[in-house]
């Protein structure tokens, strides 16, 4: 298979672009590629297109456009992963892994028991960093489609935010810790399939009961993934390859 490589300014119909800075420098730097060598090239909105490096150089790279290709199909329902951050390396592994799953969009969340800060996130660089993982995690997966990675936000005001009625939420709980309407994964093919839904994911120690309180009320369906406890990095791929396989989407 060819190398891919992030394009996002092909126009249609196009017959020479560049790649930018980071693409180019991994083009000829990591994998050795010059003029001449065929590659693919996707614009991160679903398109991909067969193409064949004609500059390769310190004044950059541009590539020639041969033909449309046809990329690795998106989910037919939109998943949003509401994740509550993680500590350490963890969250770095869950955005790599949902969008492998075929998320079309990441928001990380502060929540009680969250074990950084949102004025901390804000200042640093992890939304740069989630952002070029999830980069990564596109060109190795064969989509032509990349994931939006949104600002952190506290938990408040995403539970408080206006949802579309056509978008289903799930909070997923630990066993035993939701309330008595919460479902286990046998009830998940009962779920009528939604044009989108929502996976609100809590932190390593858990939802706080308050705000199991406050997302049932804003008309989440709490959800658990049976009677095992799972690891907090091991919920999000393990709920969306259920959701995948009861909508039909793998």
């Amino acid at each position: 298979m060819h190398a891919r490589f992030y394009a996002p300014d092909i126009t249609p119909g196009a017959d020479l672009v560049d790649l930018p800075g980071d693409e180019a420098r991994h083009l000829t730097r990591v994998r050795r590629l010059g003029a001449g060598d065929e590659i693919a090239v996707f614009d991160g909105r679903g398109h991909e297109y067969r193409a064949r490096v004609e500059r390769a150089g310190r004044a950059g790279v541009r590539v020639r456009v041969l033909e449309a290709v046809t990329p690795a199909p998106e989910p037919s329902v939109a998943f949003t992963l509401v994740q509550a951050v993680l500590k350490g390396d963890h969250m770095d592994e869950v955005v790599r892994d949902a969008v492998m799953m075929g998320v079309a969009a990441i928001q990380p969340i502060v929540t009680a028991r969250t074990q950084v800060s949102l004025a901390a996130l804000r200042r640093g660089s992890a939304v740069e960093r989630w952002r070029r993982i999830t980069l990564a995690s596109v060109k190795q997966c064969r989509r032509a489609v990349v994931p939006e990675v949104h600002p952190p936000k506290a938990f408040d005001e995403f539970a408080r935010a206006r949802n579309d009625p056509g978008t289903l939420r799930l909070m997923l709980v630990e066993p035993g810790a939701g309330p008595p309407t919460t479902r286990d994964a046998h009830a998940l093919p009962e779920l009528p399939k939604p044009a989108a839904a929502q996976l609100l994911v809590g932190p390593e120690g858990g939802w706080a009961p308050e705000e199991i309180e406050v997302t049932l009320a804003h008309g989440f369906v709490p959800i658990t993934l049976g009677r095992r406890t799972l690891r907090a990095d091991a919920v999000p791929v393990a709920v969306l390859a259920v959701l995948c396989f009861v909508w039909g989407e793998l």
